[in-house]
Order: C-alpha cells, then structure tokens, then sequence
C-alpha cells in the first residue's frame, strides 16, 4: 500500500473542471508538473496525469504517459488490492482506452477508486459499466 501517494490524492479532494471557456489551473498543474506542456485545457482526459502528479509529489516513478493503460506495466501486479494500490479499467472498444485510480474499497461488482476526472472531479466514485483490467503495487526497491 502507498500511503503517500493516498494521502497526496486526498489532498486534491473536489478539484474539478471549470465549465466553459476558463480552464483550472489546479487540472492544469496536474499536466505541467509531469512534463505534459502542451495540454493548456482541462477537458483532456487526466485521470493518469493525476496519477502521475500524485507519484511525482511521492517521489515514485511515474509512466509520463496520459494513457490510463499505461498504469498496467507500473509497480508490481497483485491479485488481492489493498487500500491505495493503483487499479486500471478498461473503458470502451479501443484498447488503449481506460481508467486509473486508487483503490478504496470493493462491493458486489463495484470498485471504488480515489481518482481524478471521476465526473470531471477529483473523488471517490464506484466504478461502473467498465471492467477491471489490472491491479499494480509500488514497492520500494
């Protein structure tokens, strides 16, 4: 389990996106700090920019990629998730297409997830309608 990058994640609780024309800056930090210049909106996917924004703020590598299913070759896989392991869902019919977060907690057929862009919010929403793909640990070497 990766308490920093938990408590890190928790820190961000409610940042969201800004309807209309004005972007927040606090999304946008989210690209910039992990080397992602070019992104100047906050309506481009983020979920793994925020993953990446919470490992870089840990002091753990990140995958310096915006594609959620990059998540799945980071860390160690485990089959059993603890609170704050990174979980990956696939999302639509494109294999590249996803989801990131961290895991909370499981019920029935629902993963929650702590994770940004979660209804364009950073929060804890139960993942639904889309499959979970992998469940990676970072252990300190």
């Amino acid at each position: 389990m990766n308490n920093t990058m938990l408590e890190i994640a928790l820190s961000q609780w409610g940042i969201t996106e800004w309807p209309g024309e004005q972007h927040n800056p606090e999304v946008l930090k989210y690209f910039k700090d992990c080397g992602f210049d070019t992104i100047k909106d906050d309506e481009t996917s983020w979920c793994s920019a925020f993953m990446c924004w919470c490992a870089l703020k840990a002091g753990i590598p990140h995958t310096k990629s915006l594609v959620a299913r990059s998540w799945m070759s980071w860390g160690k896989r485990v089959f059993e998730p603890k609170v704050g392991d990174v979980v990956v869902f696939k999302r639509g019919s494109l294999s590249w297409q996803g989801h990131v977060g961290l895991y909370i907690r499981s019920t029935g057929t629902q993963v929650y997830t702590l994770g940004g862009n979660q209804g364009n919010t950073v929060n804890i929403t139960p993942q639904k309608g889309i499959d979970l793909l992998c469940c990676q640990r970072w252990e300190q070497q």
